[in-house]
Formats: C-alpha cells, structure tokens, sequence
C-alpha cells in the first residue's frame, strides 16, 4: 500500500537517517579488537587491603598488577606477596619505588634501597622498577639548581636496576621534583636513555597541564611501561581523577599509540584514591567503571 508522505514526515526520516550515520563511528570503534593487555595498580585499595585488591583486580581479567616497594618490604614479614598473586593468577609487572634524587648526600642509602626493593620485585617475578622522584616544596623549588643531582642520581640508579636484571623507568608526578612539562623534557633528554627508560602517567600529565599525547609521541621509543589514568579534577576523594573515559585524556590516542609495541612493562590502568578521605564508591567498582569504558573501545580480557 502506498503512502503520502507529509513534509513533516520527511523531515523525521532524515532526521532518523543522520543519527544512525553519525552513530557508524561509535559502532565501529567498538566492533574493533585490540591487542594490548592491560594491568591494574592497587593504588585505588589502601596499601594494608592489597591482597582484596590483587583479588578483585584478577576477577575483573586484567593482566597484570604492580604495587609500591613499601608494601612489598611490609610483606616481607608475612612471607612476601607472592603467595597470594600466585592464588589468584595474577602476575606482578611492576612496582612503584620512591628515590630520593636530588640530595647527594642521601644517594649511598637510596642505592640499598633500590637493591633491596629490586630483590622483592624479582622474588615476586616482576620485571619494571618504576621510578618515583621525592617530592618538594613546589613554591620554593628551584629545578634548575637540582638538576645535575637528579640526572646523577636517575642514571646511578637506573644501572644498578639494570645490573639487578630489572628495567628501570622514569615516573613523572606532580608535586615531585619532576613535575612540569620542561623538567619531564629536560631530564628525559638528558639522562643516559640506554639504561633508564620512560614511564609515562598521563593522568598526571593532564593534571600538571600538559598534553599527555603529545608527551607520550614524543619520547615514544623509550616508553617501556605506563600508567592509564584519566583526570576531570571533580572529585575530591579522587584527587581530580577519574574512571577512564570520564575526563580530558585521550585514552583511545594513547591506546592506539601503544598497541602492537613490544615493550618490558605493560599499560596499567591507575585511579588514585584519597587514602584520608576515599571514596565511597568501592574500588573494585571503579575499577570496573574503567573496564566498561575499554571494552567500549575494544580491549579485552581475561574473562
């Protein structure tokens, strides 16, 4: 039977048509696979609920974990963390090593330090030490001035990971001595890269201004290992974080950059949470929410 068409009546068609075909994009992005395996920090656990978050962080099918030196060394007296990343099949990929790199005088300790933390990252099989700088009085800090000690004290440490068997990167971190987008660039293109490699937070990036694309495309051929974090600076107990997909980082840019690299460490998701305030929405649960996301823009898992 046929039809008049009023000219209301076309005018929804084409509507109709318009929004299916501005839709395609979003429904090919999704159909899309990707190859790249993710992990997951237990930054978003307290430090004394890592076994939980090695738990959930498992059932939800990410690949890898990595946790701070200190809770390794706080395991030590339970029998280290091994055990229980074994029952839940979870590999450790890396640990995150706060190194104090801008007083000398302290660079004998931060050595044995490293050593030690080195020994727990291997007895656990994990195979990146992610180096964290001390923080500073931003106010007052003065980079220039600290500079030579930094880039001193980045490249003694990075051979005495490597000589351990580890691969040591750089991590960038507001309210650090390398914080903003000149000190990330002026250390990276001065520390001795053959040894000491680049791991990138993004989330901490866009936080500190910067463009995190950019930053990442730049020093690309030293990127061994990175966090994945996202920041919209609305939630307090989040420190300005965020689930991916819910802020201003260009997660499929960073992604699409990243996959198909061989590199030493692996992509881990990360969302920081205010350990004196948190949140009240789980950690597992945000997790979760930056799962969703992924898989909207084809990452697998697991399960």
């Amino acid at each position: 039977m046929s039809r008049t068409y009023t000219r209301r009546d076309l005018l929804v068609l084409i509507a109709a048509a318009t929004a299916m075909q501005a839709a395609k994009p979003s429904l090919a992005a999704i159909s899309k696979k990707m190859g790249i395996h993710l992990g997951y920090t237990g930054i978003t656990w307290m430090n004394d609920q890592v076994d939980l978050a090695i738990q959930s962080i498992s059932s939800l099918g990410f690949y890898g974990f990595e946790t701070f030196g200190d809770v390794l060394s706080k395991w030590e007296d339970k029998g280290g963390l091994e055990a229980v990343l074994e029952k839940n099949q979870l590999p450790l990929i890396s640990s995150y090593c706060t190194m104090n790199l801008t007083e000398p005088s302290r660079k004998t300790d931060e050595i044995a330090k490293a050593r030690n933390w080195c020994r727990l990252i291997k007895r656990c099989k994990g195979r990146i030490f992610v180096v964290g700088p001390n923080t500073v009085e931003r106010k007052t800090y003065d980079f220039s001035a600290n500079k030579r000690n930094i880039i001193s004290a980045l490249n003694e440490i990075a051979v005495v990971v490597e000589q351990e068997g580890l691969t040591p990167v750089l991590h960038q971190h507001t309210g650090t001595c390398i914080e903003s987008r000149d000190e990330t660039y002026a250390v990276l293109e001065s520390v001795d890269t053959r040894h000491l490699k680049f791991g990138p937070d993004v989330g901490q990036l866009t936080k500190g201004g910067q463009d995190a694309v950019k930053v990442v495309k730049d020093f690309l051929p030293i990127v061994q290992h990175m966090h994945l974090k996202d920041y919209n600076g609305k939630d307090e107990h989040l420190v300005g974080y965020c689930p991916l997909g819910q802020g201003k980082v260009d997660v499929p840019a960073i992604l699409e950059m990243m996959e198909g690299r061989k590199i030493s460490g692996m992509v881990m998701v990360e969302l920081d949470n205010d350990f004196k305030s948190p949140s009240p929405i789980s950690p597992v649960t945000l997790a979760r929410e930056s799962k969703d996301y992924l898989r909207t823009i084809g990452v697998e898992f697991r399960m």
